[in-house]
């Protein structure tokens, strides 16, 4: 189980993005693309054939976990992250300062 997934609240604890609060748009292996953070400019040529007009784009570009903490709403701070397995046999996450379980947004 990861403990970073897709929809999940995350901070940005290092890098030019730091302190910011987004939304995960899509796990790649060990990086993550995080909505509206870590912008890039993307040069686009024209391709008439899928009606694609050149210029420049921006766009979001993929950081490290590493790079990245899930955000506890309640302390208003960067939170680690636990696995434990549930009486049903079952594994959830939960924040390691309050034990609270995560609460995973499907969608």
């Amino acid at each position: 189980m990861k403990k970073i997934v897709k929809n999940d609240q995350v901070i940005v604890i290092t890098g030019k993005d730091r302190g910011k609060v987004a939304k995960v748009l899509r796990t790649l292996g060990d990086r993550v693309l995080v909505e509206g953070l870590n912008m890039v400019k993307k040069h686009v040529k024209p391709n008439p054939n899928k009606n694609v007009e050149g210029g420049i784009i921006s766009k979001e570009a993929s950081m490290h976990l590493s790079n990245v903490a899930l955000y506890n709403p309640e302390t208003k701070k960067a939170d680690k992250v636990g696995i434990k397995v549930l009486e049903d046999g079952s594994k959830a996450r939960f924040f390691k300062t309050n034990g609270e379980l995560i609460k995973t947004v499907k969608g």
